[in-house]
């Protein structure tokens, strides 16, 4: 295969628009954009504008509001762990902490800290110092022989 060889599947492209270019165009005279008014006109910016009817935006009664100092935790279900210490991307010899985990790409960002679930089965024996996790993930841990380590005052939630 060359350069000029090259080619786009068939349909990937398609020829531009000439609007304005004559009726036997299709898209002669009013360009495809009707006659006369707002929107016929350049510089349309009427997103959620209904004719001068309060718009739903406003008719609809707000509730609740967004907590900007919540905690967002990274999250790693227990089968995830497992397939990454199958892998070889995390040592179960070793304590495994929450940098080790998003150092190995097993979890993507741990924002305040990891959180560990239960879904899925470990076999292997682990210590996992996390930020939190849930009782049924903690029951798993050491039923498997391991260790799940918490922050001080942090104890394991349902």
């Amino acid at each position: 295969m060359r350069l000029n060889e090259l080619s786009d599947n068939p349909g990937a492209t398609s020829p531009r628009k000439r609007v304005g270019r004559g009726t036997g165009s299709g898209l002669g005279k009013t360009s495809g954009k009707g006659h006369k008014g707002q929107k016929a006109r350049r510089g349309v910016a009427i997103n959620g504008f209904e004719g001068g009817q309060m718009p739903i935006y406003r008719r609809l009664p707000k509730r609740g509001f967004t907590n900007l100092f919540r905690k967002q935790y990274g999250v790693i279900n227990l089968g995830r762990l497992q397939a990454a210490i199958e892998a070889g991307k995390v040592d179960a010899g070793q304590p495994i902490t929450g940098a080790a985990l998003v150092a190995a790409g097993v979890v993507k960002d741990a924002k305040d800290g990891v959180r560990l679930l239960a879904k899925g089965d470990l076999t292997s024996k682990v210590e996992i110092h996390v930020a939190g996790a849930s009782k049924a993930a903690v029951a798993a841990v050491e039923k498997a022989g391991g260790s799940v380590v918490l922050p001080a005052g942090a104890t394991a939630e349902s």
